[in-house]
């Protein structure tokens, strides 16, 4: 009796008509250059994959299950009666939710669930498959078939029987019934460490089974024409958990397709090599039968090339084109990503704007993910020098559609949007217009800080990238002197000048000169060259803020409000790196502060930021370096601030940076208490005689009143942050606020000052007397130890 196929060839499968559960791409990007010609080709299938000088095996796709013994047709089956389809299939008894089928197997033996216990080497697990195939060929198929079954969380057995006589869409039709109708997940998107290593392991075991089989089974027409025929089956499936799990699966199989075509172009450019250097070798030397063989083996490895080409041509087109439209938004994340891969690994086939069209239509994708994906799939192909000249075309053609997902509603797809355009960059600085290089710049100074450390770096590359040259410290300092001109001249012209601690921290990780110490200071110290203008004073301004915040990023690892976590707490390698900034910068300042102090003494502005820096120095580095005499300078131009001017601002800046060096904990405080103690002794001296003034007077006007209050100012400020001492304030104070209540013109500002300096008397009264309350509670319990 002879038995006819009845395997529905892969042809079939690709001209299938679309079903209701596919994603139209968006109309705007119906159309693309070069595809003038070929893109009705190309949504229903008949694109020819392989170069038109390729020749096929020519026998269709899935002919591997014609040798079958017992093999029916179609009509053959339709005519099989009810009770031996039930005899032939399986059987089974319901109860308590839980099926169990006749015959079954212990669910311990499944591929399916060694993988998910992983305690099986996927090696051996694939080893023995190919074994068991050597051995039984169907009965190994029908494993593998069980496996992804059981991997799509179907409870159906399938039997020997039923791969026999059903056809695979038959055979998932009867499948879909044995579903946990209580659950809508299945194993590959399930939650939980398990399952995540499972879906891994699953994908692992697929590919290094192709590739093993490539070896031997692979071209012996029966293996892989129906296990991607299976596969393409599930993947079309209407139930989400085959039509997902087949969908990974099939496109497993093509990456390792994809890897095996690699492999064996490779080997074909070798043996090319191989076959020209022995022909070009003299008539004596040349080995005829050497040719011969190199011959032999190059056309073997073109027939195995075509032969895996057809097998990725069919994927591509029978899965691929329908998939990664699907109405499931991780079956279109799946096959952007796969596609992507393929793009990398293989570029001399896939790497062209055939392929590429699919990523650029699914830009424009509804969910975050979708696009995120495309984002990931093509950076990777601008950062390979020899593949970018490839994605011109692709670059003009989708470069607005990239600049716009860099204002993406999802943070991370914004983040992947500039990345890509920094690799477009890189690529060619001319592609991008000026108006889509203004809309990154904005984005330093946004709130979410991985796209502001994105922009800085698209800012670093497209403003300050230059190619390292080998040059001394001079001349790398004079190169960071340039780039320090053209970030203040952008921050100048971005109109953001309360916000340079956003653009400095979106800089931090993208250029050195943020923390060229040497560089801020010589600018703003040195005088002109004729090669470069001075600094006029908006300049300064935006330097002196810009290198206060760079100071204040090093010595605190801190981000700017709005940005991170507030008081988030820093790695052993960020603290490590914190402290070693602090003492560099605390190194370079101890001598160029005060001369940056002394220069702009008369500029209240400028010096309400440099008194920010003292701030964060260790002020070990004085004692360590033995920089004593450059304590005393820094203390001098404290003292002489504090004598010219006159803004509360200054005072209290004047008086946090004595807190800190009057910290006793700082070995030379002793010197900065003396120099502290001698300020504020005069300025309750000029207070002191300010007031005798005052109490002479009959009658007081502003300008008469000025003194007393220019002393009130320097009190208030100093008593904020250090105990003034026993000075006896309080009657004085008191005649201020009597004058006040008779004198209804007095100045607000003294009276405020004045209730400034009572309240915080009180304050270090109190602390005082904690103190002593301490001291004599340690007294007691030494005097009670001795008596014990």
């Amino acid at each position: 009796m002879t038995f006819v196929s009845s395997t529905r060839s892969l042809r079939q499968h690709v001209q299938r008509t679309l079903g209701d559960d596919f994603v139209e791409p968006p109309s705007i990007m119906s159309t693309m250059a070069n595809d003038d010609d070929d893109d009705n080709d190309d949504d229903d299938g008949t694109e020819d994959f392989l170069p038109k000088t390729a020749s096929s095996r020519g026998r269709s796709r899935g002919s591997g299950r014609q040798s079958r013994v017992g093999r029916k047709t179609n009509s053959t089956i339709n005519q099989v009666d009810d009770d031996s389809m039930e005899t032939g299939s399986l059987t089974m008894t319901t109860g308590n939710n839980n099926t169990t089928y006749v015959g079954e197997q212990s669910e311990e033996k499944g591929y399916f669930h060694h993988l998910l216990a992983g305690k099986t080497n996927i090696q051996v697990l694939v080893d023995q498959w190919i074994d068991s195939y050597q051995a039984n060929r169907d009965e190994a198929l029908i494993e593998l078939m069980q496996f992804f079954l059981d991997s799509s969380g179907c409870k159906g057995k399938l039997t020997q029987t039923m791969y026999l006589k059903m056809e695979h869409v038959d055979m998932l039709r009867t499948m879909t019934e044995h579903f946990d109708e209580d659950t809508a997940e299945y194993p590959i998107i399930m939650s939980g460490l398990q399952y995540k290593k499972f879906r891994s392991s699953f994908s692992e075991f697929i590919v290094l089974l192709i590739k093993q089989s490539s070896y031997s089974i692979i071209y012996d027409q029966y293996m892989i024409d129906n296990l991607v025929t299976l596969l393409t089956a599930l993947s079309d499936s209407p139930v989400r958990a085959f039509r997902h799990t087949g969908t990974l699966a099939v496109l497993k199989v093509m990456t390792a397709l994809v890897d095996i075509a690699l492999t064996i172009s490779i080997q074909k450019d070798q043996c090319q090599r191989q076959y020209e250097a022995e022909r070009q070798k003299s008539s004596a030397r040349r080995a005829a039968d050497r040719l011969d063989a190199l011959t032999t083996k190059r056309k073997e490895l073109e027939g195995n090339e075509n032969e895996i080409k057809s097998f990725m041509n069919f994927v591509f087109k029978g899965v691929f084109i329908h998939r990664y439209r699907d109405v499931v938004p991780d079956i279109r994340c799946l096959c952007v990503s796969e596609l992507g891969e393929w793009m990398k690994n293989y570029p001399m086939v896939f790497l062209d704007d055939i392929y590429l069209k699919y990523i650029g239509w699914t830009l424009y994708d509804k969910v975050g993910d979708c696009r995120l994906r495309c984002l990931l799939a093509l950076i990777p192909l601008f950062h390979t020098t020899n593949l970018v000249v490839k994605l011109e075309l692709f670059t003009n053609r989708f470069k607005d559609r990239i600049v716009q997902m860099t204002v993406d509603c999802e943070y991370e797809v914004a983040v992947q949007a500039i990345k890509l355009l920094t690799a477009i960059l890189k690529f060619n600085d001319r592609i991008l217009e000026d108006k889509d290089c203004e809309n990154i710049y904005e984005l330093v100074y946004h709130s979410h800080r991985q796209i502001s450390q994105a922009a800085g770096e698209f800012l670093n590359q497209k403003l300050f990238h230059k190619a390292e040259q080998p040059s001394n410290s001079s001349k790398k300092r004079n190169q960071n002197t340039a780039f320090m001109y053209l970030l203040v001249q952008f921050f100048i012209e971005s109109e953001l000048h309360e916000h340079a601690t956003y653009l400095v921290d979106s800089m931090w990780d993208q250029h050195p000169m943020m923390k060229d110490w040497e560089c801020m200071t010589d600018i703003l110290l040195e005088a002109s060259d004729q090669e470069e203008d001075a600094l006029d004073n908006q300049h300064e301004n935006s330097l002196i803020e810009i290198m206060v915040c760079c100071v204040r990023e090093a010595a605190t690892g801190e981000y700017p409000i709005g940005r991170g976590q507030p008081n988030r707490k820093l790695t052993m390698k960020e603290q490590k790196q914190k402290e070693d900034d602090k003492k560099v910068l605390t190194d370079h300042f101890i001598s160029t502060l005060p001369p940056l102090l002394n220069k702009y003494i008369a500029d209240a502005d400028k010096l309400l930021n440099l008194l920010q820096i003292p701030l964060h120095f260790n002020y070990e580095v004085y004692t360590t370096t033995r920089r004593e005499r450059d304590l005393d300078t820094y203390l001098n131009a404290l003292s002489d601030i504090v004598q010219r001017h006159t803004t509360a601002e200054i005072f209290d800046a004047v008086s946090k940076c004595f807190e800190c060096i009057c910290d006793v904990s700082f070995t030379l405080s002793n010197r900065a208490i003396a120099h502290r103690g001698n300020i504020i002794d005069k300025i309750l001296a000029n207070f002191n005689a300010a007031m005798g003034i005052f109490e002479e007077m009959d009658e007081a006007d502003e300008d008469d009143l000025y003194p007393l209050l220019l002393n009130l100012r320097k009190m208030d400020a100093f008593h904020q942050c250090h105990d003034l001492g026993n000075t006896d304030l309080w009657d004085k104070i008191h005649l201020l606020f009597k004058a006040a209540i008779d004198n209804e013109d007095m100045s607000p500002e003294i009276v405020d000052k004045c209730f400034g300096i009572a309240n915080r008397s009180l304050l270090w009264g109190l602390y005082q007397l904690d103190i002593q309350f301490d001291k004599v509670h340690i007294t007691i319990f030494k005097v009670e130890n001795l008596s014990l």
